[in-house]
């Protein structure tokens, strides 16, 4: 029944709330998030819990940003987890360390391009080079896959760009900012459609308040897995 193309971020305050969504959610789900906004309340062992005791696929989104030692170091420790995926920044310098501290792990390295909450005047605010932002993803996810990402993290709005790189070949795309039509935007400003990322050449669709603040959270995740699977989701060369 479930789709690993979708994960559905647990985006609530502690592991007690996100094993209780994750029970009702069952096995219309595969895939989740544990990010940093549930590291203080227990994210680590329910990340733990969800892949050694429901053998679920976990995506540690934990942003990683910090000098090569460091970031080699902490990404050691956590590839012991055994989970799948985890998050740091685009920085070449930061992939390379990641890649390092995961080595002889199966954990991929996800680089994060621009965030999705992001637009062009906030890159302004933060001093940002000047440019469009879909060219900047692109070129830092380029940039990202020659120093070893495993995939990255952009919107999928600029999904199809990054998967016509060349370096894109076997190379993993995961979007959030992915909503349903007529869901609310929440702080996501670069939003698509659950088909429309998937037709954009996306690998997985990160999706959150749409799923856990539904009335009828399973309900809300099998619509999506539909939605995914609709013949408005092929990709033009599939």
């Amino acid at each position: 029944m479930s789709d690993d193309r979708l994960i559905v971020a647990l985006d609530v305050p502690n592991a007690l709330q996100g094993l209780q969504l994750a029970e009702k959610l069952g096995d219309s789900v595969s895939f989740y998030k544990v990010g940093l906004g549930m590291l203080t309340g227990g994210g680590l062992a329910l990340a733990n819990e969800l892949k050694q005791e429901h053998g679920k696929r976990i995506f540690l989104d934990m942003k990683l940003f910090d000098i090569g030692a460091t970031v080699a170091a902490a990404v050691r420790g956590l590839a012991q987890y055994d989970l799948d995926f985890l998050t740091v920044h685009g920085d070449p310098h930061v992939v390379r360390a990641a890649k390092e501290g995961a080595a002889g792990s199966n954990l991929k390295i996800l680089a994060v391009t621009i965030l999705t909450s992001l637009e062009r005047s906030d890159l302004d605010d933060a001093l940002m080079k000047d440019g469009a932002v879909p060219d900047l993803v692109t070129e830092r996810a380029g940039r990202a896959f020659e120093a070893g990402a495993d995939g990255v993290i952009s919107s999928p709005n600029e999904a199809a760009m990054i998967r016509a790189l060349p370096e894109a070949s076997d190379r993993l795309i995961v979007t959030p900012g992915v909503r349903p039509a007529g869901a609310d935007l929440g702080d996501q400003k670069r939003v698509a459609t659950p088909a429309n990322a998937v037709k954009n050449g996306v690998d997985h669709i990160v999706v959150g308040r749409p799923v856990w603040k539904a009335a009828d959270p399973r309900a809300a995740a099998i619509a999506i897995v539909s939605e995914m699977q609709s013949p408005q989701a092929v990709q033009p060369n599939a």
